[in-house]
């Protein structure tokens, strides 16, 4: 359940594994820091799971500019 192909999420971030590490790493520190996660998941599951779950999904995504 945890792991999460890059083929498949890479197209969220502009196609640039670049912007998908920072995306998925300011994510996850927003996560660490309190936000609210916008997914249902079981506990016990890390920040930086979570927030590459949450591109996947659409919730979190690239924004241009």
């Amino acid at each position: 359940m945890s792991y999460i192909p890059i083929e498949k999420i890479i197209d969220k971030a502009d196609d640039s594994l670049y912007k998908l590490v920072i995306l998925a790493s300011r994510r996850a520190l927003e996560l660490a820091e309190g936000m609210p996660k916008l997914i249902e998941i079981e506990s016990g599951v890390k920040n930086t799971t979570i927030a590459l779950r949450e591109i996947s999904e659409g919730k979190v995504y690239y924004k241009k500019g």
